[in-house]
C-alpha cells in the first residue's frame, strides 16, 4: 500500500491545536511537507517546530483569520504562486453552540463565510496547480451532524450540511484531474470545542461538568471520546496515493455514535 507523501506539500487550517495539529503532524510523519495557516503566529511556529523533518521537509506557515475571507485568499493566493499545494485540509474552528431559534442572522453569515466561502476559495487557489502537478486531495474537517443534526448546535449543523454538499459536487467536477474530495466527520472528540460545549452545557443547564460528559458517552458505543489522533489518522489516509479512487464520501469517525449508514 502506497502511503508515502514524500514530495508531497500540504495546506494545513487550524492547525495549531486539536484536530488540525493532529492532522499536520500525521501528514508529516508520512513525508509531507506541511504549511500551517491560522491566525496567531506565536502558536504557529510553535506548532510547526514540532513537526516531524525525517523525509528532509521545511514547515512553514501562514499567517491568516477564517473569519476574514479576503485576508486568507490574499495571503494564499501568494503563496500558491510560488508553490503548488498538493493536499488541503479545510479545517476551522466550529460556531457557538446554542438553539437555531436563537441564531441571528449575523451568525449564519459569520459562519458560512468561514466555512463555506473559505473553502470555496482555498479550493479555487491550489485546484491549478493540483492538475497541473496530476495529483490533488481535497479533505474537509465537518461533522458527524451532516448525517444527523446535534441538539443544540443549530448554526453549526446548517453550515456543516452545506459544507457537505459543496464538497459532493466539487467532487464530481474535479474527479477527472485526479483530484479527489472528502468530508472526515469527527464525533465527540477531546478538543478546546468539545471542552466549551461541555462547559456551556454545564452552566446553562445547572448540571455538573463530569454529568454533561457521561449524558455524552453513554450515547457513543466505544465508551470514550476521540483523540485528535484517531481522525488525522483517517484524514491522512485519503492524503495518500492509497486513496486515489476515494471522492465524494463522508466519513464519521465517531466511535459508532452517529445512528445512521
Amino acid at each position: 500500500m502506497q502511503l508515502s507523501l514524500t514530495g508531497k506539500h500540504a495546506l494545513v487550517g487550524g492547525s495549531t491545536q486539536g484536530i488540525g495539529l493532529a492532522i499536520a503532524r500525521e501528514l508529516a510523519l508520512l513525508g509531507a511537507t506541511c504549511t500551517l495557516i491560522a491566525r496567531n503566529e506565536i502558536s504557529l511556529q510553535a506548532a510547526v517546530a514540532g513537526l516531524d523533518t525525517a523525509a528532509g521537509q521545511q514547515h512553514d506557515y501562514l499567517v491568516a483569520d477564517y473569519s476574514d475571507y479576503t485576508a486568507v485568499k490574499n495571503v494564499v493566493a501568494a503563496y500558491v504562486a510560488q508553490q503548488p499545494v498538493h493536499i488541503l485540509i479545510n479545517n476551522s474552528g466550529g460556531p457557538a453552540a446554542g438553539p437555531i431559534t436563537e441564531a441571528t442572522p449575523e451568525a449564519f453569515l459569520q459562519a458560512f463565510q468561514q466555512h463555506l466561502i473559505c473553502n470555496q476559495l482555498l479550493a479555487q487557489l491550489v485546484t491549478p496547480g493540483m492538475k497541473a502537478e496530476q495529483y490533488g486531495r481535497i479533505i474537509n474537517i465537518i461533522s458527524t451532524s451532516v448525517k444527523i443534526p446535534l441538539k443544540g448546535l443549530g448554526v453549526s449543523n446548517t453550515i456543516r450540511g452545506a459544507v457537505a454538499s459543496w464538497a459532493k459536487t466539487l467532487s464530481n467536477e474535479l474527479a477527472a484531474f485526479s483530484i479527489t474530495v472528502n468530508n472526515i466527520l469527527p464525533g465527540a472528540t477531546a478538543t478546546a470545542r468539545l471542552e466549551t460545549i461541555v462547559n456551556n452545557k454545564s452552566v446553562k443547564t445547572g448540571t455538573a461538568k463530569a454529568d454533561v460528559e457521561e449524558e455524552m458517552l453513554a450515547e457513543i458505543p466505544m465508551k470514550r471520546f476521540g483523540q485528535p489522533e484517531e481522525i488525522a489518522a483517517a484524514a491522512a489516509f485519503l492524503a495518500t496515493p492509497a486513496a486515489a479512487y476515494i471522492t465524494g464520501v463522508s466519513i464519521p469517525v465517531d466511535g459508532g455514535r452517529t445512528g445512521s449508514l
